[in-house]
């Protein structure tokens, strides 16, 4: 099968890419666009690692062909993160120590961001349930939640 252009807005901006078919977001993301918070883990789904958003809803770029996302919104950590610091997702991360190696953090961040844009003030437990897919083997998942309890009060403020 031949190569075919796919245009995406990709953090506030269109771009156009050139792939072969079933190429990934998540290729296409860090070996195309070199946009590399967007982690590489097990490439199969069961990590979050390499989670972004769609259209407001998150998504395990390893997974999707990036074909499916023309003509779609996609935000990745880069695109949430201001030029003056920290998005209030990722200082909270960091004041209550929610990163260790960081492998996690791009998807978890991206995870609770979607879930701060449609539930300003969730439950632990809803904590939990949105990040359930994403896998963390340094932090420990209590600092996690501590720092999404934290962001959600931060972006109240804000």
């Amino acid at each position: 099968m031949a190569s075919r252009i796919v245009t995406f807005n990709l953090n506030g901006r269109d771009v156009e890419v050139m792939v072969k078919p079933l190429t990934t977001l998540q290729t296409v993301l860090r070996e195309h666009l070199r946009l590399t918070a967007t982690k590489s883990g097990c490439r199969q789904g069961g990590c979050g690692s390499c989670t972004v958003l769609v259209n407001g809803e998150p998504v395990l770029s390893c997974l999707l062909p990036v074909e499916d996302v023309a003509g779609q919104t996609v935000v990745t950590l880069e695109g949430i993160t201001p030029v003056e610091g920290l998005h209030p997702i990722q200082q909270a991360f960091f004041d209550n120590y929610a990163i260790q190696c960081g492998y996690c953090s791009p998807g978890m961040i991206m995870v609770i961001k979607a879930l701060l844009d449609r539930n300003p003030n969730p439950t632990r437990q809803e904590v939990m349930d949105a990040i359930a897919g994403n896998v963390c083997r340094c932090t420990g998942y209590e600092s996690i939640l501590r720092a999404a309890e934290d962001a959600a009060r931060r972006l109240q403020t804000v």
